[in-house]
């Protein structure tokens, strides 16, 4: 599958600095923030530097340096914001994918919710 990134998505945007965002995190491959709708008490999303549209586009073509980057940088935010096992709760961390998965900005990004139960996460079939 060929990926067409659109480089003028609102993350796009946040990483060029041309809208602000309230950073928890930022590393060489990544980049943390705050939702600016949270759907929990802790909801912060946690975006890639590089120009991938979905997670699968990113573990194909990332290179291995920006993924160790990205996963390092979703653990560093879930330590920050007290959700590990060993420090909370725990969490619930969404990615989603195309328009099936319902992905509002074409930028691989993952919801990191956490601070309250989540209940279930989709309902089953009738």
């Amino acid at each position: 599958m060929a990926y067409s990134y659109d480089d003028q998505n609102i993350f796009a945007k946040i990483l060029r600095g041309e809208i602000p965002n309230n950073t928890v995190y930022e590393s060489d491959h990544a980049l943390a923030f705050r939702d600016i709708e949270p759907q929990a008490p802790t909801h912060v999303l946690v975006i890639p530097k590089g120009p991938y549209i979905s997670f699968d586009h990113f573990a194909a073509e990332a290179s291995d340096a920006e993924i160790v980057g990205y996963v390092r940088a979703i653990s560093e935010v879930c330590k920050a914001e007290g959700v590990t096992l060993d420090a909370g709760e725990g969490f619930r961390m969404i990615a989603n994918a195309g328009a099936h998965g319902v992905q509002e900005v074409p930028h691989l990004h993952v919801h990191i919710l956490g601070g309250r139960p989540m209940g279930r996460m989709v309902a089953r079939p009738s």
